[in-house]
């Protein structure tokens, strides 16, 4: 699997690089900026791009924005996104488009090598990604909204770990409770949400992702060096 990696800091991208290539990935490009990062997105046969959301020059969203936009050029494109800090807005951002094959971790999730891998291969076959502490702040900012304050807590448990790409037989594992009472969740859930059911759990999972996305805008965090 080809990959492209973006990451302002030397050590923690050579480490990446490293842990990426024992587990059989190929970095065809590992780069360091904004601008670097636009001519790999364009000119690399990639299959996957792992990016920090702040680089160089402004450590903005000179990362993210790139991603962005080629998931514009190529639709679908995979992008697993890194931050430092959960960022709502561009969380909300790069599941806009709804394609799927799209994952956003805290940096801290990188050092869990099992994980960050796990997440890599779950965003490359068109699934999502999503750190557990992105899903809890987007669920904590939307629950004065109607269709979510109907969730009952259980509900409300089953959909975060939806968000997180969890499979029925795995919410139901972590929630201690049978596959068939998930399943009874999750459909009172797209009821309650009035989103239309699939069999494909990755597709529900971005349409309950994008439907969080229309609850309205965040103001955007003041940038700061990644």
């Amino acid at each position: 699997m080809r990959i492209v990696l973006a990451e302002d800091l030397f050590l923690l991208r050579d480490g990446m690089t490293h842990l990426l290539t024992a587990h059989g990935f190929e970095v065809v490009a590992a780069v360091a900026t904004g601008p670097e990062l636009q001519r790999a997105l364009r000119d690399t046969d990639l299959e996957v791009a792992i990016v920090d959301v702040r680089l160089p020059p402004t450590f903005t969203d000179e990362g993210l924005q790139a991603a962005l936009q080629a998931r514009r050029d190529r639709p679908g494109l995979p992008v697993l996104v890194l931050s430092q800090h959960v960022e709502q807005l561009y969380a909300r951002e790069l599941l806009a488009d709804g394609l799927g094959g799209v994952g956003y971790l805290l940096k801290d999730r990188v050092f869990n090598a099992e994980q960050f891998v796990d997440a890599i291969r779950r965003v490359a076959t068109g699934g999502t990604a999503m750190d557990p502490e992105v899903i809890a702040k987007l669920l904590a900012t939307t629950t004065r909204n109607e269709p979510l304050a109907a969730l009952s807590p259980r509900e409300r448990e089953v959909l975060a770990l939806m968000a997180e790409g969890c499979s029925n037989t795995a919410i139901g594992a972590r929630l201690f409770i049978s596959e068939g009472a998930i399943g009874k969740h999750t459909a009172n859930i797209f009821t309650k949400l009035g989103l239309t059911q699939s069999d494909d759990t990755n597709r529900r999972v971005l349409a309950v992702l994008a439907y969080l996305h229309d609850r309205g805008p965040d103001e955007s965090p003041a940038p700061r060096p990644s």
